[in-house]
């Protein structure tokens, strides 16, 4: 990339890019489309990645690749997990896992069979200052299987999209499939870490994939956005080797993490009791994990019924991971009662295990979006559909140690 190209970017890289495309006239000695690609780019990435934003060299692939790569932050954590001597990541696209995890390697491999994309990944590696990372093109299960090293650790984020561009979520729908090649891969490492849809159903794919020792359902601000597995070979399985889940939510600078295995969860004690002082909805990753019992016996609350996934406590809980807050009353679903506890005609208003939508509750009690309320329609023990109201307390997350 020239210094004019580079200063163009830097000069519209919050300008609305439909306009410049129209100006395009005024320069004839720059390719506007190409830059006005970067651009785009370079404001999705402000968000998503920026330490690359922040870096003027950095050349963004297409928008799909952008969108489809992982954040800094879930990459950042992801390094966290792995270490050794080599690492080799089979689904290259636009290294941002790689990027951060091969810190903590002696060497690292990047695949990747686009030869623009790969070409475009080494040029910002050395932006970037990463010398440890080797470049290898082509099929990356075909190359595997011809290569003579073993490796600490093996990663992919394997392509969610059919031919038609459509999104897939089942692992055996998703290339490379990691069904198909698992015992390839173990004949040269003995970890996997597996990047999959946050629409995958867990259970099932701890089923199809056997020796899970670890799975990280990975939200971001109180969004899910990655399901991680950390698969090892059953040579280094041991029998005291129990699957652990982690619920891990990241926000910045902060960091939430709550564990349990499998039988924590099915042999758990809870209560079940009607709403008391305070109400508690798990955050996203804890709701995804399925740690709907564990969770209650862990903070000692009591649920309000079996299938609501809310939580109840006389006094507050106040390091709950999730949402807090203050009851103000429980009523029927009726207009004339819910309007006397709110202080406009606004309320934000969540659905629980209830037979209507927001939107039809909505319309039912004539309530705008927003506002200090918040109406948690649900169905409590004895089967009766109520709507708690209440305040936020104002927890705060709890903070990294």
């Amino acid at each position: 990339m020239s210094e004019a190209e580079k200063d163009f970017i830097k000069a519209h890289q919050n300008d609305e890019v439909t306009t410049l495309l129209l100006q395009a006239k005024k320069y004839p000695n720059l390719n506007i489309p190409d830059l006005v690609l970067q651009i785009k780019a370079r404001q999705k990435a402000k968000v998503k990645l920026p330490e690359w934003f922040e870096n003027e060299g950095i050349v963004f692939p297409k928008m799909l690749s952008v969108e489809q790569c992982s954040s800094e932050i879930t990459a950042k954590f992801k390094a966290n997990l792995v270490q050794g001597d080599t690492l080799i990541d089979l689904t290259g696209g636009m290294g941002v896992d790689i990027a951060y995890m091969s810190k903590n390697f002696k060497k690292a491999f990047y695949n990747e069979q686009n030869a623009d994309l790969l070409n475009v990944t080494k040029y910002n590696f050395e932006q970037l200052g990463i010398e440890n990372v080797g470049f290898i093109s082509g099929n990356s299960v075909e190359n595997f299987e011809k290569s003579t090293h073993n490796f600490s650790w093996v990663y992919l984020d394997p392509h969610r999209r059919d031919d038609t561009g459509s999104k897939v979520v089942r692992l055996q729908d998703c290339e490379p499939n990691i069904l198909q090649i698992k015992d390839l891969l173990f004949e040269k490492t003995d970890n996997i870490l597996l990047k999959t849809s946050p629409m995958l159903d867990i259970d099932l794919a701890i089923s199809d994939l056997g020796n899970v020792a670890h799975v990280y359902i990975v939200a971001v601000e109180n969004e899910v956005k990655e399901v991680l597995f950390h698969i090892q070979s059953p040579r280094s399985v041991g029998e005291e080797l129990g699957l652990k889940l982690h619920a891990i939510n990241l926000a910045k600078n902060q960091q939430n993490e709550f564990t349990f295995t499998k039988s924590q969860e099915k042999n758990a004690t809870i209560k079940l009791g009607s709403p008391q002082q305070f109400l508690y909805e798990p955050n996203a990753s804890i709701l995804k994990s399925g740690a709907f019992r564990f969770v209650a016996q862990h903070f000692d609350l009591q649920k309000i019924a079996p299938h609501s996934h809310l939580y109840t406590s006389e006094k507050l809980v106040d390091n709950f991971q999730g949402r807090a807050f203050e009851i103000i009353a429980v009523c029927k679903l009726d207009k004339k009662d819910i309007s006397k506890h709110l202080t406009d005609n606004k309320a934000n208003i969540t659905i629980r295990n209830f037979p209507l939508t927001v939107k039809q509750i909505r319309e039912k009690l004539k309530l705008s979006e927003g506002g200090n309320e918040y109406l948690f329609a649900t169905t409590d023990a004895q089967n009766q559909k109520i709507v708690i109201i209440c305040r936020k307390t104002g927890i705060l997350p709890v903070n990294l140690p």
